[in-house]
């Protein structure tokens, strides 16, 4: 929901950083694979109970994920990067939750239902992206993408929040993790009610 208007913000120190790196031998994809290292590294932070070490993965994460796009439209982007971005960007959305559910027997059925939550709000995303990529251009609104954006209720700022959320407040995992939950749920049902008007 606030992606559009925090790239605003984010964009021209990530611009700056990436003619730096793209200067050397960095590559975009590069970028991208750390990222998830990053996702992963996070994670097992988490199942450690070590939330700051956690949060600062989390926050190094999203700078690389930045980063491996800008780095692209520098040098040139390639269709496999935008998919390398999409999977990558998958590990880390679903690594967090999952080891919060390790972590604690408590978390596991509110991190089971968050995932679920993701697989939908994927589904309903990349659907909607594939169908209409046959019907028209992008906007260009999120920036240079591999597919077509569909702008939703949570988007990646929102899932951030929520996410540095749960380092903060380990303990309100359960609760924040279920209004996340229903949040991402709500999302699939405003993208169903758009691809019904928009699709015969």
């Amino acid at each position: 929901m606030f992606d559009v208007a925090l790239r605003r913000f984010v964009d021209p120190a990530l611009i700056r950083m990436a003619g730096w790196i793209a200067d050397t031998r960095i590559s975009a994809n590069m970028m991208t694979i750390s990222g998830a290292g990053l996702a992963l590294g996070a994670a097992f932070f988490v199942t450690q109970s070590n939330f700051a070490a956690a949060l600062g993965f989390i926050l190094l994460n999203r700078i690389f994920d930045g980063l491996d796009g800008a780095i692209a439209r520098i040098n040139g982007p390639t269709e496999f990067g935008g998919y390398l971005d999409t999977i990558c960007d998958y590990v880390f959305y679903l690594s967090i939750p999952i080891a919060f559910g390790l972590m604690n027997s408590v978390n596991q059925m509110p991190a089971l239902l968050l995932i679920a939550s993701f697989t939908l709000t994927a589904v309903s995303f990349l659907a909607f992206a594939a169908i209409i990529a046959r019907q028209t251009s992008d906007d260009g609104a999120h920036g240079p993408k591999a597919f077509i954006y569909s702008t939703g209720l949570m988007e990646g700022g929102e899932t951030i929040a929520f996410f540095v959320l749960f380092c903060l407040f380990p303990g309100f995992f359960p609760t924040l993790a279920i209004v996340f939950a229903a949040l991402c749920l709500l999302t699939v049902a405003q993208r169903f009610i758009l691809a019904a008007k928009s699709f015969d």
